[in-house]
């Protein structure tokens, strides 16, 4: 299964990944955030699941995204929007800890796969 992480910069996608592929899933970190191509991820990556995270700029400035400016995260936003439209997940990070986030995802792939893996066989409601 190929994931594939978006999101504003300071939302967690870093920390996401190591998690997610300790635990041995293939994950990549599309920088869609950096791109006019509002398809990117879906071009580059072809993912199987998409899971987008976000922060408020608070958080984002908090986290040590220091370099950007008042704004920056709405623009980022603006460029993720397609993706946003399309994600499998979708999570606000700001009052989550890194593990907490692991643990959504790691709970949310688990119902995915098993769901998929019903579909497929054509059992399940």
């Amino acid at each position: 299964m190929r994931i594939v992480l978006v999101g504003v910069c300071g939302s967690g996608k870093t920390a996401l990944a190591q998690g997610l592929r300790k635990l041995g899933y293939e994950v990549r970190e599309c920088g869609q955030e950096h791109s006019e191509v509002p398809y990117m991820w879906q071009v580059i990556s072809r993912p199987d699941v998409l899971i987008y995270l976000d922060a408020s700029e608070e958080v984002v400035y908090r986290r040590g995204q220091r370099h950007y400016v008042t704004g920056c995260v709405e623009e980022q936003r603006r460029r993720l929007a397609h993706a946003r439209a399309h994600c499998d997940l979708y999570i606000m990070t700001d009052e989550l800890t890194e593990s907490q986030v692991l643990d959504k995802v790691r709970e949310f792939l688990e119902h995915y796969t098993s769901k998929r893996k019903d579909h497929l066989t054509g059992q399940g409601g």
